[in-house]
């Protein structure tokens, strides 16, 4: 009689995973628990430390990885959260390290330990990633090699075409497995479409944010600074003009700018301080005024949302998922991009769970699952930013309106309210769904509205404020 297939007789489970930014990352180190062999892809030759990669224009800019995120990512690589804090990655609480100015007003600081945010410069966060994660003996790195389609048809992807970039060779690689981790430049509804499938979806929202940043020396003390954040109101009839202050590893402070169609920042360096004063508080412009600079402005244009609805499609091939910025790519100002990407890799990997790396079933259930990750965020970020002038976009609908009075409502409360406070918060750093902010006790406390006064100022402590050198008391122009 024959014997049953052992391990060293059956077919190796192959996984390839295009792209190596943290989407990347986390789905190589969650699939490799799965497979036999993960190959990572990247047309970039990714640095050994902390430092930009061509294939990540956004790096430069302010990067905040929400609470939310942090969790999942712990869940996916036990250990990785404090590699970051011994790097000089700082754990920062919300509100008590984060001094926000609302379209209604200042937030009040109140002690909390959750949310939180991990707070350093991108590159920082890739560096480590990369190092904790691709010490895993079954994900193998190549870099310099692009990927040009997929092998298959339109019942089933069952690997991928490759090109050396240095060479100018291609090769086709098999797997079980292609995951499209390559961000919003991907090119997964051409493949798709080369496979003989209809054309996805798409949906596009543009506010016509341009992003400007300079990395400054901080003052003596200014490392442990609370996070700047002035936002703007989208539902005035002019340009929305953003700052925010970031402290990040080494003793430097990140300033990052924005601004929306008729009010975007310039890269001269000459522009910056006085575009940040021109922001609804001359808050960080103050700050900034008597800072060495470091760097030059980092400018960014093409920030708007972007979602494409892989989910919806009929039929989708076995073999192939989708993720990360490939499905929604987010206004930057948010945060949120890294912290949906790490939940969607997490339902990726129950997916795998629950269905097996080599069913048939299992792309499909991932891509759905995947798309129901990024539905919220996706709501909260358009929803808001299309209310900016000039916004491109479909315009929201009659009941997306009033839910608009209602979150501007909340927002105005919040500045009163911790209990508001801390319900938005865990709703924008995805540590609770959206419908928190509609639970009962929310809504009572909404519809009272705040019961004091705004506060005049920013909320900073007496040895924060000796760090400003023109301390500014002048109220936001837009109240």
């Amino acid at each position: 009689m024959g014997q049953p297939p052992t391990d060293t007789t059956r077919r190796a489970r192959r996984v390839v995973v295009l792209g190596a930014s943290m989407a990347g990352l986390l789905a190589a180190t969650a699939l490799a628990d799965e497979a036999d062999e993960v190959l990572l892809v990247d047309r970039d030759t990714l640095p050994d430390g902390p430092a930009p990669r061509t294939g990540l224009p956004q790096g430069p800019h302010a990067h905040l990885l929400w609470s939310g995120g942090a969790r999942i990512i712990e869940q996916l690589a036990p250990g990785l959260q404090e590699r970051w804090l011994a790097a000089g990655a700082r754990r920062a609480a919300i509100p008590a390290d984060f001094v926000v100015l609302t379209p209604h007003g200042w937030l009040r600081r109140a002690s909390s330990r959750t949310p939180y945010q991990l707070v350093c410069s991108r590159d920082l966060l890739d560096a480590v990633a990369r190092r904790h994660l691709l010490a895993h003996p079954r994900i193998t790195l190549r870099t310099g090699t692009h990927a040009e389609s997929l092998t298959g048809d339109h019942r089933g992807v069952r690997g991928v075409r490759l090109r050396d970039l240095s060479g100018r060779t291609t090769e086709t690689v098999t797997a079980d497995l292609v995951v499209d981790a390559t961000g919003r430049g991907s090119r997964a509804p051409h493949w798709l479409a080369a496979l003989g499938l209809p054309s996805v979806r798409e949906a596009t929202v543009d506010p016509g944010l341009v992003y400007a940043t300079r990395i400054f020396r901080a003052p003596a003390g200014g490392d442990t600074y609370p996070i700047i954040a002035l936002q703007a109101d989208p539902g005035r009839p002019a340009p929305g003009r953003m700052a925010s202050l970031l402290p990040i590893e080494d003793g430097r402070w990140l300033v990052t700018l924005a601004g929306t169609y008729g009010g975007q920042p310039s890269p001269r360096v000459e522009d910056f301080e006085p575009f940040a004063r021109s922001t609804p508080h001359p808050l960080v412009a103050d700050l900034i005024a008597g800072a060495e600079p470091l760097t030059d402005v980092s400018l960014t244009r093409a920030c708007n949302n972007r979602r494409r609805y892989f989910e919806r499609l009929r039929s989708w091939p076995s073999g192939f998922v989708v993720l990360g910025d490939a499905v929604a790519a987010y206004n930057p100002i948010y945060g949120q991009g890294m912290s949906v990407a790490a939940q969607s890799v997490a339902a990726l990997k129950a997916s795998v769970r629950r269905h097996g790396l080599c069913s048939p079933r299992l792309a499909r259930a991932a891509q759905r699952a995947i798309g129901r990750v990024v539905t919220s965020p996706w709501d909260i970020t358009v929803n808001q930013d299309i209310r900016f002038p000039g916004a491109r976009g479909k315009r929201p609908s009659p009941i997306s309106r009033m839910t608009h009075g209602y979150v501007d409502r909340l927002s105005h409360t919040a500045t009163d309210d911790e209990a508001v406070t801390r319900a938005l918060l865990d709703v924008m750093s995805l540590s609770a769904p959206p419908t928190l902010l509609f639970h009962p006790r929310v809504v009572a406390k909404v519809l009272r509205g705040p019961q004091r006064p705004p506060l005049p100022e920013p909320p900073l402590t007496p040895a924060e404020k000796a760090l400003c050198p023109a301390p500014s008391t002048a109220p936001p122009h837009h109240i």
